[in-house]
């Protein structure tokens, strides 16, 4: 990876890492008041819309223009991340037997590496020199 590339991808682990404590916090505020797997969802939002600022405007500028276009590819990146996380949650929270705190801690990495290609490469791809 180049120096630029490392750059993109330690600001994006901040981000990420931000998020996941967006999303742990918000799930423990709602773990009790809802259904878990309510809470989980719930969360899942809350985390995705700090995500997705802050990688947009701080950890993966971006020279693009077609900001509504980008949005959706974002949000199809995003639906892959859920889809990810959900089968890690489930497999953590129903096969396992893990409380959801857990359950949602150990699914948010098996997504972060696919996730960040996807952005990095495509979504907020690299202002061209």
């Amino acid at each position: 990876m180049d120096a630029k590339t490392v750059g993109r991808a330690m600001r994006f682990l901040v981000v990420g890492g931000g998020s996941a404590l967006v999303q742990v916090v918000l799930l423990g505020g709602l773990v009790g008041l809802v259904h878990d797997r309510v809470a989980f969802v719930a969360s899942w939002v809350g985390s995705t819309a700090t995500h997705y600022l802050a990688n947009r405007f701080w950890a993966l500028p971006s020279g693009r223009r077609d900001s509504t276009r980008q949005l959706g590819e974002y949000l199809a990146v995003t639906g892959l991340s859920l889809v990810i996380q959900w089968a890690a949650f489930e497999c953590f929270y129903s096969l396992l037997g893990l409380d959801a705190m857990w359950s949602t801690v150990l699914a948010i990495p098996p997504s972060t590496v696919v996730v960040f290609l996807i952005l990095n490469y495509r979504v907020f791809r690299a202002r061209q020199a």
